[in-house]
Formats: structure tokens, sequence, C-alpha cells
């Protein structure tokens, strides 16, 4: 006859194996932290997945252009006093242009552009897919743990040094997002799949942490409701003077809705800081419906002063009227100017700019020796 033991000393004996067992477990965690601390602390810090790279993280700069880049003297400067192991440029540029010493002032451009690119229309769902192209092709280095779109407009505000601290800085993407009902650029048609609750709206200028970047290029159920159901109104190629057959459909302009109201359908508001890092001036003068006001205010060389770049770089808050919510900017807790990059400057203004730049570090150079 088989004696079993006491059911109190069996559930003892578990316990204690199960205790041995999950020491064991940390014991091994353990070790592997600290063998590979550095995989670790990236995974820790909201960076997605080292995929075992050995190097510092990188940031992806996305330029869209329409062919070259016109202030591209200017980025030169940007990142020629940068570390090369820290960066990576990618632009989409109309198909079968190429960047090279006939198309670009510097050759840190040379061949950095796309070579499945498209042709781009503004107010189309073509935007959106240049934009998914550039990230795609940006998240096959594991390296690049920040993802910057950026227009052939913009301007840089500080050093590459500044720029990429504040960027590792934080955990979080840095995303322009905020509710939009008054506009009419919801379709219902959407539903149910985008509701009208996780509607969105905001600047397309956009930063993004690796694991956010990889939600918007895998992403194969919001983005064809986008193609399909927003759109502008006109249609691009409509001639106001002939009826077109096309059905009528809410006016509605898809980079500027498309990554905002996708990471708040999956849940990832949180994970943001819902302002842009690019900083435009809006003529709130015109009235909306006059087409001046869907684009901002460019600058030319007399309006690139110094005080003007000061005054832009000292912005530390946001206001958002529809949502009656101030935005005071920071990186995680700690408070901070707003903006790193701006638009739209004109290749005079850049002139003006990369001039007082170079004198500044001149002036520099020598107080220092």
């Amino acid at each position: 006859m088989t004696v079993w033991p006491p059911l109190k000393v069996v559930v003892l004996l578990c316990a204690i194996l199960l205790t041995l067992a999950l020491l064991l477990f940390h014991s091994d965690e353990f070790k592997l932290i600290q063998s590979s601390n550095f995989a670790y602390q990236f995974k820790n810090n909201g960076l997605g997945h080292s995929h075992g790279f050995q190097s510092p993280p990188k940031i992806a700069f996305l330029f869209l252009t329409r062919r070259k880049l016109p202030l591209d003297f200017l980025w030169a400067n940007f990142f020629e006093n940068g570390d090369e192991a820290k960066f990576s440029i990618y632009i989409h540029s109309q198909p079968g242009f190429v960047y090279d010493k006939s198309t670009t002032k510097s050759s840190i451009f040379y061949n950095r552009q796309l070579n499945n690119s498209i042709q781009v229309l503004w107010g189309e769902s073509t935007m959106i897919e240049a934009e998914r192209l550039l990230f795609g092709a940006a998240l096959d280095d594991p390296a690049n743990q920040r993802f910057v779109l950026l227009s052939d407009s913009c301007i840089p505000l500080h050093n590459f040094s500044h720029t990429y601290n504040y960027l590792m800085s934080s955990t979080k993407s840095f995303v322009d997002s905020f509710l939009n009902v008054n506009e009419g650029r919801y379709n219902p048609e959407m539903l149910p799949v985008i509701s009208q609750e996780k509607w969105r709206k905001g600047s397309q200028w956009i930063t993004l942490v690796r694991r956010h970047a990889e939600v918007v290029v895998n992403d194969e159920i919001i983005f064809p409701l986008f193609k399909k159901f927003c759109k502008r109104w006109p249609p691009a190629d409509h001639d106001t003077r002939r009826k077109t057959t096309e059905k009528y459909h809410p006016n509605c302009i898809p980079d500027e809705h498309y990554v905002q109201t996708l990471l708040s359908i999956r849940g990832l508001e949180k994970e943001l800081e819902r302002r842009t890092l690019t900083y435009s001036n809006w003529n709130s003068s015109i009235p909306k419906e006059d087409k001046r006001s869907w684009h901002p205010v460019t600058f030319y060389y007399p309006d690139a002063t110094p005080q003007t770049i000061k005054e832009i770089k000292e912005i530390n808050h946001i206001d958002f009227e529809s949502e009656h919510r101030t935005e005071w900017c920071r990186v995680e807790s700690t408070y901070t100017s707003c903006f790193l990059f701006a638009r739209k400057f004109s290749p005079g203004a850049g002139l003006r700019i990369l001039k007082k730049d170079s004198l500044e570090n001149r002036v520099d150079h020598e107080k220092h020796g």
C-alpha cells in the first residue's frame, strides 16, 4: 500500500520548487542584462527592439521633396557639425530624380533618394504613401531609433548635438494631435472601423519612435480607408468651369489626419507628446475659405532676422483652441522650448541664417581659442 505525504507537505514542496525556479530565472535574466546592457536599455527607453546593433542609436531624417532640396546648404552645415554615426538621411523625391553633384551642393545627400518613390499630389493619399515609403526604408536600419519627417522648406533651429540630445531624451513620439469636429472633414462612410470619437487632426510633420514607425508601415486597415474616403474637394484634377461626375465628399486632407487617427485607434496616445517639433506661422487674418489659408506663411530673406529665429526658439507652449488646451512643452518631466525645426523658409532666408550661424561659430571659436 502506497503512503502519500500529507497535502500540506506537497504544497510546501511545490512552493519551494517554484521559488527556486523563479530565483534561477531571475538570476539568468540578470546575467543576460549584464552581458547585453546596451540592448536592454534601448528596450526600456521606448526605442523599440535593438535587433542586436552595436552602435549609437541614430536619428533618421526623412525629407519629402518635390525634386531638389532647396536648403541643402543649410542642412549640410547642420550634419557636418554632427556625428555621422548618429544620423541617417532618406529623401523621397520625384520618381527617377537622383541626388548627385549636378543636383545638390553637398555630397552628404548623394544617392540618398528612394528608388521606389511615387508621384505625389498635395492633398491626396499619395502624400501618405510617400511618408510610409520613407519610414519603411529607414526601418531597414536597426540603428534608426527616431524618425523625423521634414519638408523641403524646413530648417534646423539648433545644432545637431542639441537636436540629438533633445530627441533621445524622450521615450515618446512627437505627434501634433487634437480633436477635429468642426471642419466637417470626417466621412461617416469610414464607420465602423474609424469612429468620429477616434478622428484626429494635426501637423503632418511628426517625429516617431521606432515602434510607432512600425505601426505606420505595417498598417493594412486604416490606410486603405483613408485612400477611399479621405480626399480633398474638389478633386485635384477638377476644372471648376465644368461639372464633375464624382460624388461629393467632405474636403479631407489625408496627411493632416492619418497618423494621428491611426495612433488614436491603436490606443497609443498616452505614448505621445501631442505636439509637433516643427514651427509654422499661420496667418489667422485670412478667412478659412480662402485657399491662401491652407498653407503657412513663407519666410524670405528680410523675414529671417536673428530676432525672429530667437523668438521661435524661445516658444515654450502651444494653444489648442479646439480643445481649450494649452500644451506646455516638455521632454518627459522637464519643461523646455517647443521647436527643433521651422518652415516654410526660402533659399534666401536660409542663406541669411547660414551666414549668421557661420559668424557666431567663428566668434565662438576665436573666443575659446
